[in-house]
């Protein structure tokens, strides 16, 4: 018997999302990859579900398309002022990377699923337990405050490394390459919010 699993049902809904709003905004494939800087291999892949794109590319492709990144992977209904997302209607999405590299990856969760015209982006992000050189570095606009809940942290940048313990925070300019990955025995958990200065 064949049939989809949630997470690729998903993945299509993101996918199909991300087509629908380029073709409404008459871009091609080429258009978006230049807006986005992604391939458009990569954008073909992610419009045909074929894997969850990362925070970063998400990022990227919100704010080419002028919509908040968690209208791009969860459902929610509009209010106006004030939002509030129940923990029972977020949805845990695991980030593996679509392009076909390896390694472990980390999951993600967006606390605010209902407005899709936000400047800021929180998620609960955790990390897997990885190696040095499973690290990948992304970059995208904005700026990125991190809180760290549990566990240990490691983030890096091509020439810096810092370790973050529970209740740490770092703050940084998200067009600087940089990586993160749980260190210790068990997976770290932070609370990531991302300014995009404007829809995203």
């Amino acid at each position: 018997m064949s049939g989809s699993t949630p997470a690729e049902g998903r993945q299509v809904g993101i996918g199909a999302k991300i087509r629908g709003l380029r073709k409404k905004r008459q871009y091609t494939l080429q258009d978006l990859a230049g807006k986005t800087g992604l391939s458009k291999e990569d954008l073909s892949l992610i419009e045909r579900g074929e894997g969850e794109p990362p925070v970063a590319a998400l990022m990227k492709i919100s704010s080419a398309l002028e919509v908040s990144i968690s209208f791009l992977i969860q459902e929610g209904e509009l209010e106006q002022d004030v939002a509030v997302t129940r923990v029972e209607d977020r949805e845990k999405f695991s980030q593996r990377p679509h392009h076909g590299r390896g390694g472990p990856g980390y999951q993600y969760q967006s606390l605010e699923i209902h407005k899709p015209d936000k400047s800021m982006q929180p998620l609960m992000v955790t990390y897997d337990l990885m190696t040095r050189e499973d690290m990948q570095f992304y970059s995208h606009d904005g700026e990125e405050c991190v809180y760290v809940m549990e566990g240990e942290v490691e983030f890096r940048t091509p020439d810096r490394r810092i370790t973050l313990n529970p209740g740490d925070c770092l703050y940084f300019n998200c067009q600087v390459p940089h990586a993160f990955r749980s260190l210790g025995q068990a997976p770290a958990t932070a609370m990531h919010t991302v300014f995009t200065g404007g829809k995203g």
